[in-house]
């Protein structure tokens, strides 16, 4: 009976084992230690021995390197042969895809989540009035980026974001803990349309975390109380503006922030039936489609009480508390 090896040819090469790999000694030309399908073991005249593989790409013969034995180890090697095969078949060319590989992990490992979470700010920030946006990117370096600021975002897990929040919590901060993982799962929003990261970790973390447990604000409501609350604080030692600007809250009951920013010219008809202060929008709460809102001022109607306010020598002749 004729075998298959004499009826087509095939021959049945040996092939190379660990034990042959050690035992190869350099010689004064380099020579190859041949294994199946193109790998081959190059043994250099200084001793080295490299791992090679033959391969043809587009009508070219070409070689591709997997390092050196036995560091790379002869199971390794022909794994590494297997998988550029396996590229080939596919109608890559294996050296090609491994240098855009190399490329992209990379690029990858500059994609920190601090550098993505600056470009999600900046391109975001125009629709946040500037405090607000000056409050979101200062949350994120207090309490994302000293944690996992300088790791590629596309690295990040569940574990090691909540880890972050727990930080947060632990300081009696439980609302902020909230704000920052909404930040923090916007950013990974931004990373995803822009193809960075392939899901987002912090995602389903808000279910998690410490509930915010919300009472009533203190408040006074009756009366005598708050009329005595009103002149314990006209009798506080503090400096007339001071005592002017707690007067203003009483009456007007606007925000600190609104009043701290009043401007004279705000105020319409002091002398008049109807006094107003005029609150712009530009100044109120909000994004920035509230504060360019259409005839959005906030009226606030003057009791008698306010309006005879003067100003003292050392204020601003603009502002209605003197802040510079």
């Amino acid at each position: 009976m004729v075998s298959a090896v004499e009826k087509y040819g095939i021959w049945r090469r040996s092939l190379l084992s660990d034990a042959k790999a050690r035992a190869a000694k350099p010689r004064p030309k380099p020579y190859k230690l041949t294994d199946s399908n193109q790998l081959f073991l190059l043994v250099t005249p200084s001793g080295g021995k490299l791992w090679r593989w033959n391969y043809k790409y587009d009508g070219k013969q070409k070689c591709m390197a997997f390092g050196a034995y036995p560091l790379i180890s002869l199971a390794d090697a022909r794994g590494k042969r297997d998988e550029a095969y396996s590229v080939l078949c596919e109608g890559r060319d294996p050296t090609v895809a491994k240098k855009l590989k190399i490329e992209e992990n990379i690029d990858a490992s500059r994609r920190t989540f601090e550098r993505v979470a600056r470009e999600w700010h900046e391109n975001a920030k125009a629709q946040w009035a500037k405090i607000h946006a000056a409050d979101i990117i200062r949350s994120l370096e207090r309490d994302a980026f000293p944690a996992f600021g300088n790791l590629p975002i596309a690295q990040l897990t569940p574990p090691l974001i909540l880890a972050a929040l727990r930080e947060i919590e632990a300081r009696g901060s439980i609302e902020t803990a909230k704000r920052v993982r909404q930040r923090i799962s916007a950013v990974f929003v931004y990373a995803i349309a822009q193809g960075i990261a392939a899901s987002d970790p912090a995602e389903k973390l808000g279910a998690v975390l410490k509930p915010l447990r919300k009472g009533r604000q203190p408040a006074i409501t009756d009366l005598v109380p708050l009329r005595k609350m009103i002149i314990t604080a006209e009798q506080d030692y503090a400096r007339p503006v001071t005592r002017l600007a707690l007067r203003f809250l009483a009456l007007t009951a606007v925000r600190p922030s609104e009043l701290r920013g009043a401007y004279w010219d705000e105020f319409e008809d002091l002398n008049g039936k109807e006094p107003l202060w005029r609150i712009p929008s530009a100044r109120m709460k909000g994004d920035l489609d509230r504060k360019e809102e259409a005839d959005g001022d906030h009226l606030v109607p003057l009791a008698r009480r306010l309006t005879g306010c003067e100003r003292s020598d050392n204020q601003d002749e603009n502002r209605l508390l003197g802040c510079r």
